[in-house]
This record gives structure tokens, C-alpha cells and sequence, in this order.
């Protein structure tokens, strides 16, 4: 029981050859390619998108503080209405 031959790997290999088929192998194999193809994209974008500055659609806007009114001079508050249930 100490390493396995040339003959152990054969059966195996003839094992696993009966129980999935060649196309199920290759087909596995195609599938497992075009996932590490999909992720090296998406590594190789997030790189290039850390590398460009996000910039801002619109310039940010500010508000100037402006005084309120002069004391002498009186603004006129809306009134409330009240309404009497009965």
C-alpha cells in the first residue's frame, strides 16, 4: 500500500472515463476555463476603475448666508386656522 502505480491511475482514470464520459469532462473543463476568464475580467476592471478618479457630474453647489430681515422691518407669519369640533 505504499504508492500507487502507473496501473492504479489507469483504472481510476478508466473509472471516472466510464462514469462521466468524455463530453461531460471537456464540457466541465470549457465551463472552468470560462470562469477564470470571467474573473480575470473582472480583476483586470476593478483595477482600472481604482486607477481612475471618480469625478463628480456637478460642481458641488454652496449657500451664502444671508441676514434675515432688520428688526424694524416685520415679516408676516401665516395664521393658524382653527376649527372648532360640535
Amino acid at each position: 500500500m505504499g504508492s500507487m502505480s502507473i496501473w492504479h491511475w489507469i483504472i481510476v482514470l478508466g473509472v471516472v472515463l466510464l462514469l462521466f464520459g468524455r463530453g461531460k469532462i471537456s464540457e466541465m473543463m470549457g465551463d472552468v476555463a470560462q470562469g477564470i476568464k470571467a474573473f480575470k475580467k473582472g480583476m483586470a476592471e476593478d483595477d482600472t476603475a481604482k486607477a481612475e478618479p471618480v469625478k463628480p457630474a456637478e460642481p458641488v453647489k454652496t449657500i451664502d448666508h444671508q441676514p434675515t430681515t432688520a428688526p424694524s422691518q416685520s415679516v408676516q407669519q401665516p395664521q393658524a386656522e382653527t376649527h372648532k369640533a360640535g
